[in-house]
């Protein structure tokens, strides 16, 4: 089949969406990408690309098409609209003649921001193609959720837009199954919704770490929880931080933080100022490759999210990545997730934002035995198998393809 994926952010940006291109390729499919230049998380171009440069690419076997956007520089929400509308405008105007091959699909990766599904809509009904919208974000929620906008004007104009893009959608995937009912909401009929979870790239994997090795000579000795991922508004970092300053006095456990985000400034400054420095160390980014090097070093992985009702329909992606990999899980977080944790005897869930339950877990499991530390890491590799292996995922879509591909489908509007 020919399949087109649209995504603001691709290669050599730092998203699952690369991992799906090049296994549909590996399946066989031709398959083009419609994305931006890449600047995500900085804000610059990276180097070699701007606006003339690298436009048309291969990526493992995908072909990739890159039309203009204004970088998000250091963030802030007039420089974030200016990214977002500026993929929407180039894409809209320029996908048609860009993207002129004859295509079977539309697939839209749909993490935030949802306008990145526009272009796509657009060319559906230039095309007649079918269009499917995989949902990793709910669009107002999840801004709202965080702070990015307070307006209730702006909110219902943005549902709109969310309404008129789902209204154009032959089928909308999920990556959680709390999402299906707002959705419905939305006007979408049931039968045009499926549930497909996410899964961990193939590096993401049980591995032994040699004590000599740079890795491990960076971690500082004791109890090591590991946080992985985004530092943003949604993580609740507060909690965190409350929690690293009740266990101050506990000098064997050590808060590892891997990663980069819009907070990590709001981060150092509370570490700073609550003198946390002994027991709360921030990193940095790592490379792909090296994250499972580093999760085997860790005790515990930490997956956080602020109390919201929108995040409890949430199943965070690093939840995969954590399991893939073998590793005792701490959840402070509600809902989908907390229910996946529990469910798969991987590790132990908290509340939202409860910094003295996050506390209190992790004293909990700081005194756990290795033998039991290593049950819940055999828990969570065995829950990842029965549930998030990329092979079972990627034959799942490629059946729901080959059924999109007929257009009398979505005429009819019978299931799957």
């Amino acid at each position: 089949m020919r399949i087109l994926i649209v995504s603001q952010y691709f290669w050599p940006e730092n998203f699952r969406v690369n991992d799906l291109s090049t296994g549909l390729v590996q399946k066989g499919h031709e398959v083009t990408v419609l994305t931006g230049i890449p600047n995500y998380p900085d804000g610059n171009f990276y180097a070699g690309y701007n606006f003339f440069k690298n436009t048309r690419q291969n990526y493992c076997g995908a072909e990739v098409i890159r039309v203009p956007v204004i970088p998000r520089r250091k963030g802030g929400n007039f420089n974030l609209i200016l990214n977002y509308l500026s993929f929407v405008v180039f894409g809209t105007l320029l996908a048609p003649f860009v993207c002129r091959k004859k295509y079977d699909a539309i697939f839209v990766y749909g993490i935030s921001p949802v306008l990145m599904a526009i272009p796509a809509v657009f060319l559906k009904i230039i095309r007649k193609t079918p269009l499917v919208l995989y949902v990793l974000d709910l669009w107002p929620e999840s801004i709202s959720a965080v702070g990015a906008f307070k307006s209730p004007f702006l909110l219902k104009q943005v549902a709109k837009i969310v309404r008129f893009i789902y209204k154009h959608c032959d089928q909308i995937l999920v990556s959680s199954p709390g999402f299906i009912e707002r959705i419905k909401e939305m006007g979408v009929d049931g039968v045009r919704i499926n549930y497909w979870p996410q899964w961990a790239e193939d590096n993401y994997k049980i591995v032994t770490v040699k004590e000599n090795s740079d890795e491990n000579i960076q971690m500082p000795s004791g109890f090591r929880i590991m946080f992985a991922g985004n530092i943003g508004a949604a993580q609740g970092f507060e909690a965190i931080i409350k929690a690293a300053e009740q266990l101050k006095g506990c000098s064997q456990i050590h808060w590892i933080i891997l990663g980069d985000g819009r907070m990590k400034p709001w981060v150092e400054e509370q570490v700073r100022l609550n003198k946390l420095e002994n027991n709360v160390h921030l990193l940095g980014r790592r490379p792909l490759e090296k994250m499972p090097s580093y999760f085997a070093m860790a005790d515990v992985l930490l997956v956080t999210l602020k109390d919201d009702p929108i995040f409890s329909l949430t199943i965070p992606a690093k939840i995969q990545s954590y399991m893939a990999c073998g590793r005792p899980i701490l959840a402070c977080l509600n809902g989908e997730g907390a229910k996946v944790i529990n469910e798969s005897g991987a590790g132990i869930s908290c509340p939202a934002e409860d910094f003295d339950a996050l506390a209190d877990s992790v004293l909990k499991m700081s005194k756990l035995s290795e033998t039991e530390l290593a049950a819940m890491g055999l828990n969570s590799r065995v829950y990842f198998e029965r549930h998030f292996t990329r092979n079972i995922l990627l034959d799942q879509f490629e059946k729901w393809l080959i059924v999109f591909k007929d257009k009398q489908y979505f005429k009819k509007g019978t299931d799957k």
